[in-house]
């Protein structure tokens, strides 16, 4: 038997990758100002029981453009059940580049339209703004595509709706970014010899270890 759930063309819409066709570029990495110091080297000390870290939503005015209002609704992933097993199809775009996908939902998802593509939520923790009061709720899921070891879904206290997408590569080093992004950055030193880039060009942040390996991503 097989059950089809309607996938709305609107979402399969618009696709953009993270490095686009940007070409290559060698700017100079250049630090910000001591005293801006980004909210996601504040989250650190409200996350005793997490490793993972928060990077900082996305500053007023800088949101991407989002699909037309009608395109709310999720994407639906569809099963369909061969020889007694059960097999999942996401939406082609989503299946491309699930971190992308989600980046595209801003403004659009809910937390309930998340599980309905992505299941339930490993689990959650609150979310901080500058001011160290919490403002929205983090939830994190496993990426179905195995593109991700994790995918975390930042949603605002106030409308509910997603703001901010974290992912956790499986295996990716600060100069891959580099030649894949480019090095337009503003840099700023955390604990534990670990450092925080945000691209000037692109709406993406990426946190390194003291070796270079990347931590997280965040897409706002």
């Amino acid at each position: 038997m097989k059950r089809v759930l309607c996938v709305p063309i609107c979402l399969m819409a618009g696709w953009l990758a993270i490095a686009g066709d940007t070409p290559d570029r060698s700017k100079t990495e250049t630090a910000p100002a001591p005293s801006a110091v980004p909210p996601v080297l504040r989250n650190q000390d409200y996350q005793p029981d997490d490793v993972i870290v928060s990077l900082p939503a996305a500053p007023a005015g800088q949101a991407d453009a989002k699909p037309a209002a009608d395109s709310k609704a999720p994407a639906a992933a569809s099963a369909a059940e061969t020889h007694g097993s059960t097999k999942t199809f996401y939406p082609p775009a989503f299946e491309h580049n699930s971190a992308i996908f989600c980046q595209k939902m801003i403004g659009q998802w809910t937390p309930d339209d998340a599980r309905f593509l992505l299941g339930e939520a490993l689990r959650q923790r609150p979310a901080y703004g500058d001011n160290q009061t919490v403002n929205g709720r983090i939830y994190a899921f496993a990426d179905p595509t195995g593109r991700f070891k994790e995918l975390e879904l930042d949603f605002e206290a106030g409308s509910g709706l997603l703001r901010t997408v974290f992912v956790y590569p499986q295996n990716m080093t600060w100069q891959e970014c580099r030649r894949q992004w480019g090095g337009d950055v503003s840099a700023t030193e955390a604990n534990k010899g670990r450092k925080f880039y945000s691209y000037v060009d692109r709406r993406l942040d990426v946190l390194v270890d003291s070796t270079g390996k990347v931590i997280s991503l965040g897409l706002y």
